[in-house]
């Protein structure tokens, strides 16, 4: 039977892929709603310098979106100069890393990213305890459970999902003391 439910190591997966990013996004405020005139295209070289700092990881890209978009993500450079240092600097990252995935990777991420939030809050939280505990292997480790985890076919990886289900996420096959 096929569990309805995302599969908690794609989803674990899909964070280490950048769709950490995401959730990110969501705390930002919501740009103003469209006016009935469309925004004009603001030029990388017309921005101020504190927004070609905060949009550099965009700057190759920018002259080439649409008005809406750089309208929007002008917006968010607001929200971008009340965060804290250290705040900003893992949000660049999370936008580097997210450019530089393929296309396939961002489409994966967008749909693990859709069937997170389609889930319980108790199973979100189930996900997140998951991911911390991933989280906290050694890099090596980490890397070679992905190298695992993609050499899986389906029916083998949602076998490894129950079993991580049943054994409460302690991957030893017992249920947590």
């Amino acid at each position: 039977m096929n569990n309805p439910l995302p599969s908690l190591l794609s989803l674990l997966l899909a964070a280490l892929l950048g769709v950490a990013a995401t959730p990110l996004c969501a705390q930002t405020p919501t740009p103003p709603p469209a006016s009935a005139d469309a925004p004009a295209r603001t030029p990388w070289n017309g921005l101020a310098p504190s927004q070609r700092e905060m949009l550099a990881p965009l700057k190759d890209e920018w002259d080439q979106l649409s008005p809406r978009k750089q309208a929007h993500l002008l917006h968010r450079t607001r929200y971008w100069t009340t965060l804290p240092p250290e705040r900003r600097e893992e949000i660049r990252q999370r936008i580097v890393h997210w450019q530089q995935m393929t296309p396939e990777q961002r489409r994966q991420a967008r749909a693990n990213e859709h069937r997170f939030r389609e889930m319980s809050p108790a199973e979100r939280q189930r996900v997140h305890r998951s991911f911390e505990r991933f989280q906290s292997l050694p890099p090596a480790q980490r890397e070679q459970l992905k190298r695992e985890w993609r050499q899986l076919s389906p029916e083998q990886r949602q076998q490894r999902i129950q079993q991580h289900d049943r054994d409460g996420g302690t991957g030893t096959g017992h249920p947590p003391r």
